[in-house]
């Protein structure tokens, strides 16, 4: 298939690759020139607009906010008629709805498809993918998505894959948070953070944001990122977002939130989002 991939970054990218080692024809389209050539560099094409990509059976959609989306939106300048645009992105119920609507409008069939997994999953394929959308649409974009992940239907109408993400935001929100505090605690007790991580870790108090994020929050602030702070603070504040919706008591995801933003405003927006543990020194 034909697959125009917009946001190519630190996912995107390895997402992007996925696809086009699966046989698809696959062009990137990214903003930031440091992206594309980063994606050049891989072999993958990339262009700065939808407009410059070349016509596609499908289209994902892997920008950074729901900002981001009404953005690529409004700059459409051409009837999407024979598209099926795929809403990979961490964006809330409503704007997926909303930027459904309006793509639909102008002849898309749309897909709400959103991921998790991180960017270690996405290299190699592993990610697991909340799809919504009606039956023939996601039959007709299964093996772009099967070449990033397993894909779990949950729902037909657009908003349904979110919600789910909205879920799995709260409780990877938490946990990594969860885990600053209790690596923090460790330290505090006079213990080494490093051997209380290999002790509990596999045991009944481990997750999965212990054991991938653990051993990053006790290396410095220059760790590598692999997913920024500042995606936490939008991800948690969409998480409260849609509570206050649906008038959900989240009292853990506030704690969680705070300390996000605690962190962004510290200046640690940019780094990996293990550095929360700094909100405790």
């Amino acid at each position: 298939m034909k697959v125009t991939f917009i946001g190519i970054g630190a996912i995107g990218l390895p997402m992007a690759l996925q696809v086009k080692g699966a046989g698809h024809e696959v062009t990137g389209v990214d903003l930031a020139s440091s992206a594309r050539q980063l994606a050049q560099d891989s072999g993958l094409a990339a262009v700065d607009s939808f407009a410059a990509a070349s016509d596609a059976d499908v289209v994902v959609a892997m920008v950074a906010t729901p900002q981001q989306l009404a953005s690529l939106v409004d700059s459409l300048g051409t009837k999407l008629d024979g598209q099926t645009w795929v809403l990979m992105s961490t964006l809330g119920p409503d704007a997926v709805r909303e930027q459904g609507q309006r793509l639909a409008a102008a002849g898309a069939r749309v897909v709400d498809a959103p991921v998790t997994g991180g960017t270690a999953r996405a290299k190699t394929g592993a990610l697991v993918i909340f799809a919504a959308g009606a039956d023939a649409e996601i039959r007709t974009v299964r093996p772009v998505l099967e070449a990033m992940g397993s894909v779990r239907v949950v729902g037909t109408a657009l908003g349904d894959g979110q919600a789910i993400k909205v879920v799995n935001q709260h409780l990877c929100s938490v946990h990594i948070v969860a885990a600053a505090e209790a690596l923090s605690l460790a330290r505090s007790l006079g213990l080494d953070p490093a051997a209380v991580l290999e002790l509990v870790e596999k045991g009944a108090a481990g997750s999965w944001m212990l054991s991938d994020r653990g051993p990053r929050m006790l290396q410095g602030t220059d760790v590598n990122v692999t997913s920024a702070i500042n995606i936490f603070v939008k991800d948690s504040d969409l998480v409260a977002a849609a509570a206050r919706a649906c008038g959900a008591d989240v009292p853990l995801l506030a704690i969680a939130n705070a300390r996000y933003h605690e962190a962004a405003d510290a200046g640690l927006g940019l780094r990996d989002d293990s550095r929360v543990i700094e909100t405790w020194d």
